[in-house]
């Protein structure tokens, strides 16, 4: 039920036919979550160590982390490792993002063409 199409090779190995949309945006937003993990321990740095807001970021990143796992371990049973990880560059992009939004940093042309290369890395290999 709603699981991918497969087929084992001659190998022995399951191989995914294609990887379906509600998989890539799952996937997508799984990063989107772990990229919060830094404004959580960002938040976290900026608060003096051990202090009640010191511990509620840090607490909030451990808690993304778990709820990351669970998410992660999920998306896995639907599709390859592989095809899994390739997405996540998608991370650093989102923690550009957020790091330029919330705490002004800036971005960079390096920053901006390290970001295409991810992007067109994972386009050209989500159509391989």
């Amino acid at each position: 039920m709603g699981r991918q199409s497969c087929k084992v090779s001659s190998h022995g190995t399951i191989k995914d036919l294609k990887i379906e949309i509600k998989h890539i945006i799952a996937l997508i937003g799984i990063n989107l979550l772990y990229a919060c993990v830094g404004i959580c321990t960002k938040m976290a740095a900026l608060q003096p160590m051990m202090s009640w807001q010191y511990m509620l970021w840090f607490c909030g990143a451990v808690m993304i982390i778990g709820v990351y796992a669970l998410l992660w371990q999920q998306i896995l049973r639907r599709i390859e490792l592989s095809t899994a990880y390739m997405f996540k560059g998608t991370t650093l992009i989102f923690t550009m993002l957020f790091a330029a939004l919330l705490f002004g940093e800036t971005i960079t042309i390096p920053n901006i063409l390290g970001s295409i290369i991810i992007i067109t890395g994972i386009t050209i290999l989500a159509k391989a």
